[in-house]
């Protein structure tokens, strides 16, 4: 799965999303999530359709697999988009068959409408023990309902597998201790990522670019253990990033070669890009590498078009 790259380009995932309640996981959605993640993006989804500038500019650098999964959700003629709050998206691990990516979205569903409409359609579920996986329209997707306000949906092995892990014949994300505890600091923001130690290193080798060749990223790789990123617009546009590393020592030779990467692309870019990469704090504290950027809505709005934002995000 391509990761989704957070620097920057994750502040279009949103406009004035903090000006609306935090996007935190229900139980019923982490008990449906797979152990093995390697990404989770969590998104208030109704400030996303609420805004429709950052609907336009989410296009930018959702990964093709994410699209296809919302894409899914808005095309499959159950409506369950309407009525989303919450939008998550995991990328788990499942043994020899790699990556699978499950969608849960969290609301208020119209149920009983959206089965008296199966029942209508002589659309034909797939039993899996007490629960029912349905076809999602004509697009190859799968849905099951856990209840009236969490659904799954994806590829018909991706919900099986979320199934399994809700009903307890797989470990699901209650039992990463190192996800779950990553999330107690971000789960209060609407709109979160958590990313696991190989997540974080397809990351950070992307973020760092030709500096990740060095031999001094060879030392620092194998010492990230994971990484967190949030978003915040009530007051402009904020954005905080966290990689946590296995030492001191590690964290303050990363955020070394990050900002060499900044003063590099500085004599690079535009004056508007070196103010974007002035507004941007690096530093490191306790084992953790972070990274601040803060600039004025319009600011930002300029910087989305510049050859740095597409570096960035490609």
């Amino acid at each position: 799965m391509q990761i989704l790259k957070p620097f920057l380009p994750i502040a279009t995932l949103a406009l004035s999303a903090t000006l609306l309640p935090a996007a935190q996981l229900s139980s019923d959605a982490k008990a449906a999530i797979p152990r093995d993640i390697q990404q989770i993006i969590v998104v208030d989804y109704r400030a996303m359709q609420n805004s429709t500038a950052a609907m336009d500019l989410k296009d930018r650098v959702l990964p093709p697999e994410l699209k296809r999964l919302e894409t899914a959700l808005k095309t499959s003629g159950l409506k369950v988009d309407q009525d989303a709050d919450v939008l998550t998206f995991a990328a788990f691990r499942e043994g020899a068959q790699g990556t699978r990516i499950v969608g849960i979205a969290q609301g208020q569903f119209h149920t009983r409408e959206i089965m008296a409409n199966f029942v209508k359609s002589k659309t034909k579920p797939v039993a899996l023990r007490n629960n029912n996986i349905y076809p999602m329209g004509q697009n190859g997707m799968s849905v099951a309902f856990l209840n009236q306000t969490t659904m799954v949906f994806g590829d018909r092995e991706s919900v099986k597998a979320a199934l399994d892990a809700r009903d307890g014949l797989a470990q699901n994300f209650l039992a990463n201790g190192d996800m779950t505890n990553e999330m107690l600091a971000v789960e209060q923001r609407a709109i979160w990522s958590l990313l696991d130690q190989k997540g974080t290193q397809t990351m950070m080798r992307s973020v760092l670019g030709e500096a990740a060749q060095l031999a001094d990223y060879d030392t620092v790789r194998n010492r990230m253990k994971s990484s967190r990123y949030t978003m915040d617009f009530q007051n402009g546009v904020k954005f905080d990033m966290a990689v946590v590393m296995s030492d001191t020592m590690t964290a303050a030779t990363c955020a070394t070669l990050l900002k060499g990467v900044s003063l590099l692309k500085k004599t690079q870019g535009t004056p508007m890009e070196k103010t974007a990469l002035d507004d941007t704090t690096i530093d490191s504290n306790s084992g953790t590498l972070t990274v601040s950027y803060s600039s004025s809505d319009s600011q930002f709005a300029s910087l989305l078009s510049s050859p740095l934002f597409q570096s960035v995000v490609k």
